[in-house]
């Protein structure tokens, strides 16, 4: 049978002994680090390292657990991010994309951390009084208040933003706390701030071309912006981790991914003629430069791993690396801003404390690392994560009492959850003020809507979609995704005044034909059904 598709508080009474019961590896205070690199493809990760050229990851796969970890579609890095950081669903969590806009001003910023509904591992460590610090990780401006330092992503900004050459104009919730901008600052590095020397190990190109001014359409700027930021987000990392002493560390380090997407059809690629042969002379060793660097990232967070660390490093999903666009007129402009070319299975490391050496982990997927963090914390996974402890990866039983929900509840005086009330009130009215807190993600609410879908939320995605066509009624597509989410609940009648609908508006949108062939099929109208 064909089916329809669609477009793409904590327990009262529980006492702090109860959420810390339980083994973490037999260590009075268990700390983890956890680094995430994006879009580091596990096959890229096996050739290297069998070339010798990835020593630090050949060390974590010797003496430690690993596994491909399973990624979830949408393949794009803040929704992924997110569920990992929250061990929840993006139909939870609600962060659906890369963009949210302004609805003052009209312009376009990262999705920010107001935009996420369920706490984060940062957001329950701090109510339990464990220290964090957190560096990069996306959808985490305006930083909010915790036990220790978040250094948002607008600390470096992101790819693609114009913001990313000289970082933001307003370092108002950059950082948290406060009065800790301008150190987080001093060890941050712009793409202008790379000479020739610097960038050779990546790219050949003359020292004028180095020296050029960033130019938002040029590729070389772009990667100076990924390699100054890589760079970045490593030294803040390892001076929070010797100065604060967190028991808690998330770094995130984009480069790999913006690096893959600018040059990744060069990886390896034979034959090249024209443009792309003069594309592959400049770039062609660009991404396993990169890779070798993030080798080295690694290698210098295993310094400061001692007996009481667990190092966890992780990418998001992996690239298809030396495969062009089959109109290559088409490749630079493709490559830059799709997600076409990443690949659902990421990499998933853990050494250390607590860590089986040469342990094989079994398909992991994204919502299994927060409770398996949880449980090198010592703390419970909540009931509603859906994801479990990898502990065929762990020396230790994990705790075997799980609360209920971690949200609301008890908190800190600093970390009082998500929304407004966990952000500093002046930067909050200062953010608001400028409309950054109004904020809307249409293309997010879309891909949350066709989520709820997947998931088989279908009232949800029916109101999902209701809203969506309040805001745009002349959008046939949405009225064939509604059409369908009304079939999947058996309200055929409302399904096909949907799909009139969306046929007038748009006669050509193949969902329209099927959905309305499926539900003649579910109605028994096979001549009917045959004819869609």
């Amino acid at each position: 049978m064909r089916t329809l598709i669609v477009q793409c508080a904590l327990i009262a009474g529980l006492s702090l002994v109860t959420l810390l019961g339980g083994c973490s590896g037999g260590s009075e205070r268990p700390r983890t680090i956890v680094l995430g690199i994006d879009g580091l493809d596990p096959g890229v990760v096996d050739l290297l390292m069998s070339e010798g050229r990835m020593p630090n990851f050949a060390r974590l796969r010797q003496g430690g657990a690993y596994g491909r970890l399973v990624s979830s579609r949408p393949l794009l890095s803040p929704i992924i991010w997110t569920t990992i950081a929250t061990g929840r669903l993006p139909a939870d969590h609600q962060i659906g994309h890369f963009v949210a806009i302004n609805e003052q001003t009209g312009e376009q910023l990262p999705v920010t951390s107001q935009m996420r509904k369920v706490k984060a591992l940062w957001n329950i460590l701090s109510a339990v009084g464990r220290k964090v610090a957190v560096v990069g990780w996306w959808a985490t401006w305006p930083a909010e208040a915790v036990e220790g330092v978040v250094a948002s992503d607008h600390t470096c900004y992101h790819f693609l933003f114009d913001e990313g050459a000289t970082g933001a104009s307003d370092t108002a919730g950059i950082v948290y706390p406060p009065a800790r901008t301008d150190e987080i600052l001093q060890l941050v590095r712009r793409p202008g701030d790379l000479g020739q020397a610097e960038i050779a190990r990546y790219v050949d190109v003359p020292a004028e071309r180095a020296a050029a001014q960033f130019a938002f359409q040029d590729d070389l700027s772009h990667f100076k912006w990924a390699l100054a930021t890589a760079h970045s987000y490593t030294e803040i990392g390892l001076e929070l981790w010797k100065r604060d002493d967190p028991d808690l560390m998330m770094v995130y380090v984009e480069g790999v991914d913006s690096s893959s997407h600018l040059f990744g059809h060069l990886f390896r690629a034979e034959g090249l003629k024209g443009e792309l042969a003069e594309q592959q002379q400049h770039y062609g060793r660009t991404v396993e430069q990169m890779y070798e660097l993030a080798d080295e990232i690694v290698g210098r967070y295993l310094e400061v791993v001692d007996d009481d660390t667990t190092l966890v490093v992780l990418s998001d999903h992996g690239f298809d690396l030396g495969v062009l666009h089959g109109d290559p007129s088409k490749t630079r402009d493709m490559r830059r801003v799709s997600e076409r070319f990443h690949k659902i299975e990421g990499v998933l490391y853990m050494y250390g404390r607590g860590v089986k050496p040469a342990a094989r982990l079994d398909r992991p997927v994204l919502v299994d690392v927060a409770p398996t963090l949880l449980a090198l914390a010592g703390l419970g996974a909540a009931a509603e994560m859906p994801g479990r402890v990898l502990t065929e990866g762990l020396t230790f039983e994990p705790p075997s009492r799980s609360v209920a929900t971690y949200e609301g509840g008890r908190a800190t005086a600093a970390a009082s959850g998500t929304g407004s009330a966990s952000v500093d009130s002046a930067i909050l009215e200062r953010l608001r003020s400028l409309g950054y807190l109004d904020t809307a993600s249409p293309t997010g609410e879309r891909n949350l809507a066709s989520l709820h879908f997947e998931s088989g939320r279908y009232e949800d995605a029916v109101e999902a979609y209701r809203k969506l066509i309040e805001e745009k009624p002349e959008d046939g597509s949405l009225r064939a995704s509604l059409a369908g989410t009304l079939g999947a609940l058996g309200r055929y009648d409302e399904a096909l005044e949907e799909l009139d609908h969306a046929e007038r508006l748009s006669p050509l949108n193949p969902e329209s034909y099927h959905n309305r062939g499926v539900i003649y099929e579910r109605q028994g109208k096979l001549d009917d059904a045959i004819a869609q």
